[in-house]
């Protein structure tokens, strides 16, 4: 199979992915074996497979490292140990009796909480406890075990937690770099007056949502992390600061999707536009620099510098004087677009729009 032009490799996508996975892998490695370690020599239990299955399902790959959905994963685990170890005492091992217990532990699951990967992970505990041959040491020991392994969850995301920053200033780049691919593809379609070429844009624009939704989660598991994480705390003025971009990309996302479809109609004339064209290119470039300030914050400031610099000037009697109206409405359509981006470099709302000609 052949890699599109521009497109990363398989090989060099999987590695991207060992490499951002990094952090994850040495944090979960640690606490599965940690776990694992203090309920065989501290707690003597035999083989405390469940330790380490919690420790590792509770951390997990997931984007979300926020205390509180680990803490959730680990009742959720723990709920399906302890009612398979019930049903085990009062009706014993068997085909029927794991029958019951699956179900009732999916049943007590999606009851407690509305999360449909609470009620997974506590049936994958509840059929471990029931098919599996049960260690020595009693009843109850794979509860101890289960419980032990959510502690060194929860203890890990404070102790050697993920570097939060990083991974939310990854998520922001990715949307910032979609934002300026779209807004070149744009300005290409409006120097050639090719409405094919707008419509991948468009297309491009309308698949950007995943990409907000993410950076959201990131942030958001960040700032958590942060607050309860000495070692990573200092991060918190970053992520506040990636938030505040957040707030205003998330905006500026949905108004550049409007943009693109209002652009793919109006080249439906074939006409080249190279005013329009020269617009879309300065906002790409100024995107593009608010885009690098994720990793120098001192960046920040030219982009805000130059998208003040092209609001101010984006009037569309100005821009196109002997322009047909349509033309004049697809500049004036970029105007919310340039308060979104600006907002998101910190300058308030009002100040935004009173930077544009006219308002």
């Amino acid at each position: 199979m052949t890699t599109a032009p521009g497109q990363p490799t398989r090989f060099a996508a999987g590695l991207h992915r060992v490499r951002d996975s990094l952090p994850a892998i040495l944090q979960i490695t640690v606490t599965a074996v940690a776990a694992y370690a203090f309920s065989d020599y501290v707690l003597g239990h035999d083989q405390p497979l469940i330790s380490a299955l919690v420790a590792i399902t509770a951390l997990g790959f997931v984007r979300d490292a926020r205390p509180v959905r680990v803490l959730e994963t680990a009742i959720a685990m723990t709920l399906g140990i302890v009612l398979a170890e019930v049903l085990l005492l009062t009706v014993g091992p068997g085909l029927l009796p794991f029958a019951v217990a699956l179900a009732i532990t999916l049943a007590v699951a999606r009851f407690l909480s509305p999360n449909a990967a609470f009620a997974i992970a506590a049936a994958v505990q509840c059929s471990l406890v029931m098919l599996v041959p049960a260690p020595p040491g009693g009843p109850f020991v794979r509860t101890i075990d289960g419980l032990v392994g959510g502690a060194f969850a929860l203890l890990a995301t404070a102790v050697i937690p993920r570097d939060p920053r990083r991974a939310a200033a990854r998520d922001g780049r990715r949307l910032l770099g979609e934002h300026v691919a779209v807004l070149h593809e744009l300005a290409s379609a409006l120097r050639s007056g090719q409405a094919d070429a707008a419509g991948r844009a468009l297309s491009r624009a309308r698949s950007t949502q995943p990409l907000v939704e993410a950076w959201t989660a990131s942030v958001d598991s960040g700032l958590a992390i942060a607050r309860v994480s000495p070692i990573v705390r200092r991060t918190r003025f970053d992520l506040e600061r990636q938030r505040t971009m957040l707030a205003g990309l998330d905006l500026a996302t949905r108004n550049l999707r409007f943009i693109a479809r209002r652009i793919e109609w109006t080249l439906r004339d074939g006409r080249q536009r190279p005013e329009v064209a020269d617009v879309v290119g300065r906002i790409a470039v100024a995107v593009g620099v608010l885009e690098e300030s994720l990793r120098d914050v001192a960046q920040g400031p030219v982009a805000q510098a130059g998208l003040s610099e092209i609001a101010r000037h984006l009037e569309p009697a100005t821009i196109l004087p002997d322009g047909p109206p349509g033309d004049r409405r697809t500049v004036g359509g970029l105007r919310p677009y340039l308060v979104d981006l600006l907002t998101a470099t910190g300058v308030a709302l009002d100040d935004a729009r009173a930077l544009l000609p006219g308002d």
